[in-house]
């Protein structure tokens, strides 16, 4: 039976990247966006080409009733997902004496609220369907140590940390493993151009920017059959940063 998995954020970047990967690994993939609709159905295009089955759910992760919405209707025609890659996440950069009450507020609820909104309408059928399952959360080198001009950032990543560790407890007996991918400086759209990428250059014993097909292979590993005793661990991604 083919296992399909739900990958947040996949219409670009690494949740294309991750999306496009383990549909090489053989897994029908149940791709997400927010707005970039035509992005997800292009990824989409991509992965029927492999062979494998894709669909487009479009919702803001942020929003709860949307996602309680469509994700229990998609679990219902479909069936309860193998695994779910939690990769859609925002930043709003600044200082923190300048960081507006919604520059916090809504990098908490996509980056944090997100967790339980995504994963708590489909976690009941992930349990009943009493077979191993994966729960990947992609998080930050910022939540590991912080950096300046994230603090709404690194404290939703560190606090998605923290939820994930807590949850692969609850859900260690039942086969379902939970972990972390926390990447560093990865060359994506989503790198600020305002980033001093020289100065973290400094910083980073690999000397270089990672992919998002690195971060992928991290969580294609995570994904896999080969990881089930591997569970509520944080696999950073950051070329030596920390």
């Amino acid at each position: 039976m083919t296992e399909s998995v739900l990958v947040t954020g996949s219409s670009r970047g690494i949740g294309r990247a991750i999306a496009l990967r383990l549909a090489q690994a053989g897994h029908d993939i149940v791709l997400h966006c927010r707005s970039g609709r035509a992005e997800a159905e292009t990824v989409q295009a991509q992965i029927q080409a492999l062979g494998r089955n894709a669909r487009v759910l479009q919702f803001d992760v942020a929003d709860r009733a949307a996602c309680k919405a469509i994700l229990e209707a998609d679990v219902e025609t479909h069936g309860a997902y193998y695994g779910v890659v939690l990769n859609a996440g925002l930043t709003r950069d600044g200082a923190f004496p300048a960081l507006s009450e919604d520059d916090w507020d809504v990098v908490m609820r996509t980056n944090l609220d997100g967790f339980y909104n995504v994963l708590h309408p489909v976690m009941m059928p992930m349990i009943r369907r009493r077979a191993a399952g994966r729960i990947v959360c992609i998080t930050s080198v910022s939540g590991l140590i912080g950096n300046r001009g994230q603090v709404n950032y690194s404290a939703s990543k560190a606090g998605l940390i923290g939820a994930a560790k807590a949850l692969a407890i609850e859900l260690g007996k039942r086969k379902i493993t939970v972990n972390c991918v926390a990447p560093g400086l990865i060359d994506t759209a989503m790198l600020d151009e305002n980033v001093p990428v020289e100065e973290l250059m400094k910083m980073i014993p690999a000397q270089r920017m990672g992919t998002a097909e690195e971060v992928a292979g991290a969580v294609n590993f995570l994904m896999s059959a080969e990881a089930g005793y591997i569970t509520r661990q944080v696999l950073a991604v950051n070329g030596g940063l920390c």
